[in-house]
């Protein structure tokens, strides 16, 4: 912008302090969150940003090509991210800041001799120079906000991987950080084993992401809370993930290594896609706890039905499985395998050959239903 070189600015910068204490007193009545006492550290500096603006605008009439410095009006959008207010006030600020040095400009016009045009440009300066001021410290807002952002993330992280240590991190360590990562302590958690890395779902904001983990996870608070559970759950929906049991955070690990397991079972087709949630599945879980094991009782407790068709088998382990878990009436385990229950009588008569004794035995039993149940989970069914 070309402004006339015929203006007083010896005179203008005369006036100076009372346009500054106009601006002040105007700021400090109009808006709320500048009404403070004067010898206010952050008043101080208000006044100083208003000296720094008036005199820099006085520059730039008196030196057109010069350049200016936006950083003291950076630091002034960092001041108003670290009292935790948006620019809304600032804005206000900057925008009585001009309507007063307008006003103060139309009152010396005559006396200092302005052409309307000069007058004119004078205005139109101020308004572009106020632009110019509230992206300065919009800059510096954002700039503060991204870093203050970033570095409750870096917390955040790193107090995940404390929550998730072996051995388990000192409550008072937790504590500490936790506090300095704005994260308030639950008495339960539930982690959530993830079977991908495309970012993070839309989450709660205290729940603490971990998906560039070597096992990407999360950590839910008081996953039990009211409607906790479903929100966790719509989140995930469309992902293979596993949902660990709620425990006190002090065993936070535990739940993510149930987590872990769940998440495998799910990728091998034992348990479903997901999101699953472990407690709805912990039987499998500790059937396949130790799958050697089951393996071996598997071979043991079913070799009565080793010799017989795959076909055959099948048949016969699905009715033997049902029996064990319904009760022995015909009707019930028919009804559960849709199936006559004159069909359920003859395979029962086809087991008790097989098995004889070993079906009066309530610890044989036991054993069979555990076999039989991992038999089941593996196969998908």
């Amino acid at each position: 912008m070309i402004i006339t070189s015929d203006i007083p600015v010896q005179a203008l910068r005369a006036g100076i302090g009372t346009v500054t204490e106009e601006v002040i007193e105007q700021i400090q009545a109009r808006i709320p969150e500048y009404a403070r006492p004067s010898d206010d550290l952050y008043i101080k500096v208000i006044r100083m940003a208003v000296e720094q603006a008036v005199e820099g605008f006085l520059d730039r009439i008196e030196h057109p090509g010069v350049p200016w410095d936006p950083e003291p009006f950076r630091m002034i959008g960092k001041g108003e991210a670290a009292e935790g207010r948006n620019l809304e006030p600032l804005q206000t600020a900057m925008r009585l800041g001009a309507r007063v040095g307008w006003r103060r400009l139309t009152e010396l016009a005559e006396p200092l001799g302005l052409s309307p045009q000069t007058l004119y440009d004078l205005g139109e300066a101020i308004f572009v120079y106020l632009d110019q001021l509230a992206d300065a410290a919009a800059e510096g807002f954002e700039e503060a906000r991204a870093h203050a952002a970033g570095e409750i993330e870096r917390r955040r992280a790193r107090l995940l991987d404390l929550l998730l240590s072996r051995p388990p991190a000192s409550a008072e360590a937790v504590a500490d950080l936790a506090k300095s990562a704005g994260w308030r302590l639950p008495k339960t958690v539930a982690c959530v084993a993830l079977d991908d890395r495309h970012g993070a779902p839309a989450l709660a904001p205290d729940v603490l992401v971990g998906v560039d983990r070597t096992v990407p996870c999360l950590l839910a608070p008081d996953p039990n809370g009211p409607g906790r559970a479903k929100l966790l759950e719509h989140a995930l929906r469309g992902r293979r993930a596993a949902i660990g049991p709620a425990v006190p955070l002090a065993a936070a690990e535990t739940s993510l290594r149930w987590a872990g397991e769940a998440l495998e079972l799910s990728r091998r087709g034992v348990l479903p896609r997901g999101p699953l949630r472990c407690e709805d599945h912990m039987a499998t879980l500790v059937v396949f706890k130790d799958e050697e094991l089951v393996n071996a009782l598997a071979e043991v407790r079913l070799a009565p039905l080793a010799h017989l068709r795959p076909a055959q088998q099948d048949r016969l382990a699905e009715t033997l499985l049902a029996w064990l878990r319904y009760g022995r009436g015909a009707g019930e385990v028919a009804a559960r395998l849709h199936v006559h229950p004159q069909t359920v009588r003859y395979r029962v008569r086809q087991l008790e050959e097989l098995y004889g004794d070993q079906l009066a035995d309530p610890d044989i039993r036991f054993e069979l239903e555990i076999a039989l149940r991992a038999r089941q989970a593996a196969q998908g069914t």
